[in-house]
Formats: C-alpha cells, sequence, structure tokens
C-alpha cells in the first residue's frame, strides 16, 4: 500500500465516524466563495461533517442551481481511479444581496472565504453589516472566519479592513470574538471544463488530499470537529511551506513546462530535468523552513516527496498556462518564488534551484495572459535588471540577483535544462 493508498485510507474512515454523529449535529458554515476551493474542499470538509452550508457567490446562475438541487457532486481523481460522492445540505445566496448576506451571517456557526486576495476588500461590508446584527441580537458567542487565501498575513489585513467598519465599542467587540483564522489550502483543484464538468457547472475534480491546516493560536470559537482540519503551531510555518514548497515548486514546473512547450502540469514533472530541478528548489526550502523553525527535516522532504507525486496526476488536468498566470504577482518579492529565494538567503543558505526558477518566471511569455504580456513589456522598455530590483525584491548586484541574471541569460539563449540543473547543483554546492 503506498503513501496515497494509506492517506485515502485514514480519510474513509475519519469520514465514517463524521457521518455517523451527523445526527448529533447542525450548524451553520457560511462559505463566502462558491468557486474551485470554496466547493472543492471546504464546502466538502464542513458539509460530511454535519454543518449546514450557506455558499455566498456573485454569478446568479450558480446561486439558482445550488437552491434548486440543495447538492452537488464531487469526483475524486487520480491515474488509478476515479470516484463520485454527493454533497449534501448546501444552498446559496447571492453575495450582491448586502442585506441577505448579513443574515446569513448574523445566525452562523463559523465562516469562511475562498474570493481570492483582489476580492477579499469587497465581502468586508456585508460580513461586518451581519456581525453587528448578531451583536444587535445579544449574540456575542464567538465566531471564526477561516481565510483560504494564497497571502502572506491575510488576517493582518483583513482586520485592518474590518476596524475600518466599526465604532470604538464594535472593534473592541470585534477583537475579544472574532478570529481571524488563516488557513493552508493543500489541495489541488484544476480549472473546471465543460468535458470535466459534464453538463454540471457545480460539479468539481479533485485529488484525494484533505489535509487543512489552520492557524490554531487565532481560533476563538473552538476547533471545529472536522476531519482533515489540523490546529497548528506557530502557523507560520504551514504558510510557508505552502507558499515557498507548493506554490514555488508548482510554479517553477509549470514555467520550465512552458518553456519547453508542456501544457500539463503531469507532462511537464515527467521531463526529468524539470523534476529535477523542483525537486532541488523545493528542498532548498525545506532545509531553510527547518533551520528557521527547528522542524525535523525529514517530516518536510517528506512533505516535498509527497507533493511531487500529486504533481504528476494526470486526472487533474492542471495546465501550465494556469499555474503559471499572473507572473507579475508570482515573481514579487512576498509571493512563491523571490519570496523563497529570500528566505533562504535570510537563513544563509543556498537557492539556486530558485534561481533557477525565478529566471523561468521572467521568461514567461503567454499571449493569453494579460500580467504576462505586461512583465514583457517592462522588460523590454526597463530591462530585467528593473524587474529584479522593482517587482522581485531582489538587489541586482547581490549573489542572489547575479545567479537569476545567470540563468536568465543561459535560458534565453540556450534552453538547455541539462546545462541549467548542472549549474544549479554546482552554485549550490559551493555555497555550502
Amino acid at each position: 500500500m503506498n503513501a496515497l493508498h494509506k492517506r485515502q485510507y485514514k480519510v474513509e474512515y475519519r469520514w465514517a465516524v463524521a457521518e455517523y454523529m451527523l445526527p448529533f449535529m447542525r450548524k451553520k458554515l457560511v462559505q463566502y466563495g462558491a468557486g474551485n476551493i470554496g466547493r472543492g474542499f471546504i464546502g466538502e470538509l464542513f458539509a460530511r461533517s454535519g454543518y449546514e452550508v450557506v455558499f455566498v457567490d456573485v454569478r446568479n446562475d450558480i446561486v439558482e442551481l445550488f437552491n434548486r438541487n440543495r447538492t452537488y457532486p464531487l469526483n475524486f481523481v487520480s491515474d488509478e481511479d476515479s470516484r463520485e460522492i454527493i454533497i449534501t445540505g448546501v444552498r446559496a445566496v447571492n453575495g450582491q444581496e448586502s442585506g441577505t448576506v448579513a443574515d446569513e451571517i448574523a445566525s452562523a456557526d463559523i465562516i469562511a472565504t475562498a474570493v481570492g486576495v483582489a476580492a477579499l476588500p469587497h465581502i468586508v461590508e456585508p460580513v461586518a453589516r451581519g456581525l453587528k446584527r448578531r451583536w444587535r441580537s445579544g449574540n456575542n458567542t464567538p465566531i471564526d472566519i477561516i481565510l483560504c487565501e494564497n497571502k502572506l498575513d491575510a488576517d493582518k489585513y483583513l482586520r485592518e479592513l474590518f476596524l475600518r467598519e466599526f465604532s470604538d465599542e464594535e472593534c473592541a467587540q470585534f477583537n475579544k470574538t472574532v478570529g481571524l483564522v488563516e488557513a493552508s489550502i493543500g489541495r489541488m483543484v484544476p480549472v473546471m471544463t465543460p468535458e470535466m464538468q459534464k453538463g454540471n457547472p457545480l460539479r468539481v475534480c479533485v485529488e484525494n488530499y484533505a489535509e487543512l491546516p489552520v492557524d490554531g493560536d487565532a481560533l476563538k470559537g473552538g476547533v471545529p470537529h472536522i476531519p482533515g482540519l489540523i490546529p497548528a503551531s506557530p502557523f507560520s510555518f504551514y504558510i510557508r511551506r505552502k507558499l515557498f514548497i507548493h506554490n514555488m515548486g508548482h510554479a517553477l514546473i509549470a514555467y520550465f513546462g512552458f518553456l519547453n512547450r508542456e501544457t500539463s502540469i503531469s507532462q511537464a514533472v515527467r521531463n526529468p530535468y524539470i523534476r529535477l530541478l523542483a525537486e532541488g528548489a523545493m528542498r532548498q526550502s525545506a532545509r531553510s523552513l527547518s533551520k528557521e523553525y527547528g522542524i525535523d527535516l525529514g517530516l518536510i522532504l517528506d512533505h516535498v516527496a509527497d507533493l511531487v507525486l500529486r504533481f504528476h496526476n494526470r486526472a487533474l488536468g492542471d495546465t501550465t498556462e494556469r499555474v503559471g498566470s499572473d507572473p507579475i504577482r508570482k515573481l514579487s518579492g512576498t509571493d512563491r518564488l523571490a519570496g523563497a529565494a529570500i528566505f533562504c538567503c535570510e537563513q544563509g543558505l543556498p537557492g539556486a534551484y530558485i534561481h533557477a526558477g525565478i529566471a523561468a518566471g521572467l521568461l514567461y511569455e503567454n499571449p493569453r495572459d494579460e500580467a504576462s504580456l505586461r512583465l514583457q513589456e517592462i522588460m523590454d522598455k526597463k530591462g530585467v535588471l528593473h524587474i529584479l530590483d522593482e517587482i522581485c525584491g531582489i538587489a541586482p548586484d547581490s549573489v542572489v540577483g547575479s545567479q537569476v541574471i545567470l540563468f536568465y541569460n543561459l535560458l534565453k539563449t540556450n534552453k538547455d535544462f541539462a546545462e541549467v540543473l548542472h549549474k544549479a547543483d554546482r552554485l549550490s554546492n559551493e555555497a555550502r
């Protein structure tokens, strides 16, 4: 029995126990965002644990379909097989109807968001209105908002936005009773094609992975009894592990894959040079995380090996174009690639494999990606040194900057991944 089969056995056992408890539980989750993560992960975890799940979404057709069916199909896919279950006990409200959303928030037991960083400011007013109604009704029970967003310090960012909506007295109540709980989303959910939907826009295909680490120190309403939900401390380790290992490795595969004219992640990672470059980069981040947090390196490397195996999943149909999209954001100094390189540098550890990934990202030129075209426009006008300094937050004359430029020039003139791998290995060994 391999690692994936063992995990699936444990997951099914936990769900069997949870479903036995359903008659004794009936709480409500308000899930802001009914997209792939909202439906394909958070909605599933809570619905199968006995919660009524109320989705909030701005697409009226999706809202109407939820309310007509009160169910949706979830398809677990792998290279070996697939199986489909029906998620029940769900409904939806339109996110543009602020008063209706506020009513749902006022009576919720827990809230979660999966809307994307750009949309977070738009959810603040209706959520704040709902919290005010909650408090005016005399309900001062603590409530948590689980933040399923790819943003460092999402809790601090949202707290600042929320506090603008409240009086001084309400700010005190918010700080006392509302937990802003960061989560690390590890499940991979691809963009659903019409073929994958099979005529049902609510259907989602997902991998079997079902662990949801959350910031245990931020919970104010207690730990929900949800199989797979893991309260963790210090949570910054899990945030950085997701961003600097999972997201970074995923993006590196996408950018090298795109350069090699690979269309899918599973196809790109099967290229031995791309796989070795990704593994090298992820291991360099792993060593830096181990040094910073004092966590056993072997455990983090096991996570790396598991991720590489999961990236091979053809059935997910994930594309290099999707994973590589929006390169300006993904190359920024606080995001997955440059952020990981800077983190390794701060720990005094080599990051040459990551630097090669940054160079591949700088060469990502996709005519269907607006940010990619803007990146290349800046490149043409101001050059790679400007992008390193202004977008990546990397000094061009630093060790990190000089190595990125070395790999950039090598890839631009000769896409010889074997040579890139050799140089990354040599530079890493020299820095030890």
